[in-house]
């Protein structure tokens, strides 16, 4: 069974999404920073993530004169809209967020763009904070590769991790608040319900 990844025509398999082969050991509290087009959407499916303590919506990639959100539209300021995920690692590896990040929260196979955003700022990237989250990664998205689990090549940008810029507050847990507002109807809830679908497992109680 393929599956569409709302406003793409990429099919995906799911049950081609291997888990990590190669992860970090558990050591209490731990972040990752992601982007994946909108952090709207990529923040309401990892908020729904058993052992994620915060989402926060940002800025990384650019210079901090620059790292606002009029700014980062504009797709000159070398910033990629992110999230930045605290998660205890002694319930959710790096390895598992990647997996939702693939399979779920993005399609990385477009570049700079996902849907109908387009521009830099919205690029399928990890920014890594260590070698060893490089290297996770790294190994990661060559498992999917070998797993022939897209039908286009991941274009997915490896950075290192610089400094995150918090979002302004009305980005903050924006689809929580906003469930009827017409993008998050039709981008990010979809991605959320088949998170749910995906990883009943891997759901907070409340999710």
């Amino acid at each position: 069974m393929t599956a569409v990844i709302p406003g793409t025509t990429l099919a995906i398999h799911p049950e081609r999404f291997p888990d990590a082969a190669i992860d970090l050991p558990a050591n209490g509290l731990q972040k990752a920073v992601l982007g994946g087009g909108c952090f709207w959407c990529v923040e309401a499916v990892y908020q729904n993530l058993e052992g994620v303590q915060s989402v926060v919506s940002g800025y990384t990639g650019g210079e901090p004169d620059k790292a606002n959100y009029e700014a980062v539209c504009t797709g000159q300021s070398g910033h990629a809209e992110v999230v930045e995920i605290a998660y205890d690692s002694n319930l959710i590896s790096y390895g598992d967020l990647l997996k939702v990040f693939f399979s779920v929260a993005h399609d990385p196979t477009q570049k700079d763009r996902q849907g109908n955003d387009r521009g830099p700022q919205y690029r399928s990237s990890i920014f890594y904070a260590s070698e060893e989250q490089k290297s996770v990664a790294e190994a990661y998205m060559q498992q999917l590769e070998n797993a022939g689990a897209f039908t286009a090549p991941i274009v997915t940008t490896l950075e290192p991790l610089d400094e995150f810029f918090p979002g302004e507050d009305y980005h903050q847990n924006f689809a929580r608040r906003n469930p009827q507002q017409g993008y998050i109807r039709v981008v990010a809830q979809p991605k959320v319900e088949k998170l749910i679908q995906s990883f009943p497992d891997k759901l907070k109680g409340d999710a």
